[in-house]
């Protein structure tokens, strides 16, 4: 449930984020800006309950970052000034990706392979994604709701969107609520050491990912979906109605590829599915600013999409699979450290980009760069095999 309503309120706010931000008046280095403070702020979160989560209290760590976001909600249906806007972005932790990447996901991420065999640890990961991406895709849908308010009722649209950013902090109020009834059994699996720690292998396996996945994050924050959505809004002139419906059906297409890419995972294994999946949808990407229409432009980038999430579950399960399970919080937190760094990092410079080089330059940069995370992944991972693997063969 928790899952589901985050992940409803950051498919939401990444389709609508940078069209508003466009209608108060405010540039894409702005835009920017804003979409890399959110981003900078899920850093620091995460760095917080990488070192300290499993000490203060999971369940404890969960509420309060629920009501931080609920927080910056109400900030954002009230701030019109920049300097107030960024400064509820900061506070609520505001997530443009489009996909939840919050400091909360990392912290559930940690809880879930303690919670079954090695033989399912991969299946319970795509089952929640499933549902975050199911919420995301209503929370995409719900893009329209702004320009409907304005149509139905006759107030106006930034009265419609202020409307609309108090259901945002509704559903991050609720998750607040159902994190006070989850059970205290997440606690009882991570002993309560004065501080995290990893054995010498799993040292280097994990900083080893980490590295990578920072350079797959930093080609990834030229792609937050409120940099796409506003780049299909320039280019072809779509309205927050048929940005909704196609991001809707993004966030359908990515949870169903995810339980492709457990059965995937069972056949050839989970970093070939990593990689076979994820340099593919790169391609497509770099293909997208190439279209020459909306139609076409639509198509590639759904293409991308059924294929660009199927590392995730993978990824995480890898993750899990090759370190103990009492270095797991550690681990989840540390490798997803650098991805939202680097998110936040690449963000700021995509608007600059989009401004300074050409409009399409996020998008032809961050395939560039993915593709080369692709390529270095499977050099450096091909041969460390995950348990169920190696019981296999």
């Amino acid at each position: 449930m928790t899952a589901f309503l985050r992940s409803f309120d950051t498919g939401f706010i990444a389709v609508v984020l940078g069209v508003y931000l466009f209608r108060l008046g405010y540039s894409s280095v702005d835009i920017g800006a804003v979409t890399a403070v959110g981003l900078a702020a899920m850093t620091v979160a995460t760095a917080f309950i990488t070192w300290r989560a499993d000490r203060i209290g999971r369940k404890r760590t969960l509420i309060a970052l629920a009501l931080l976001s609920a927080a910056g909600g109400l900030g954002l249906a009230f701030a019109s000034s920049l300097a107030g806007i960024l400064l509820f972005a900061l506070l609520g932790m505001v997530n443009a990706m489009g996909t939840d990447r919050s400091a909360s996901y990392v912290l559930e991420q940690s809880v879930l392979p303690n919670l079954v065999p090695d033989s399912e640890r991969t299946w319970a990961f795509s089952w929640y994604h499933f549902v975050l991406d199911v919420g995301g895709a209503l929370g995409a849908l719900a893009a329209a709701a702004p320009l409907a308010l304005n149509r139905s009722l006759g107030i106006s649209i930034t009265a419609a969107y202020q409307t609309v950013f108090l259901g945002y902090s509704a559903c991050a109020l609720a998750s607040a609520i159902a994190y006070t009834m989850v059970s205290d059994r997440i606690e009882t699996f991570t002993p309560r050491e004065k501080g995290p720690s990893l054995s010498p292998t799993s040292k280097k396996r994990v900083y080893g990912l980490a590295g990578l996945f920072a350079i797959d994050s930093f080609g990834g924050g030229f792609l937050t979906d409120a940099v796409v959505a506003y780049w299909f809004f320039r280019r072809f002139g779509v309205t927050e109605s048929q940005l909704g419906v196609l991001f809707f059906i993004v966030h359908v297409l990515n949870a169903l590829s995810h339980l492709g890419a457990a059965w995937l995972a069972k056949k050839i294994g989970l970093v070939k599915t990593m990689v076979f999946t994820h340099l593919p949808s790169s391609i497509l990407l770099i293909a997208v600013p190439f279209a020459p229409n909306f139609s076409i432009a639509a198509v590639l980038l759904l293409a991308r999409e059924s294929l660009v999430e199927m590392d995730v579950p993978t990824r995480q399960s890898y993750v899990a699979a090759i370190v103990q399970p009492h270095e797991r919080t550690f681990a989840s937190g540390l490798t997803n450290l650098g991805r939202t760094a680097f998110w936040a990092l690449a963000s700021a410079a995509g608007g600059a980009l989009m401004q300074a080089v050409t409009f399409s330059a996020p998008l032809i940069a961050g395939g560039a760069i993915k593709i080369a995370y692709d390529v270095l992944l499977y050099w450096k991972f091909q041969h460390i095999k995950p348990p169920e693997e190696i019981a296999a063969t």
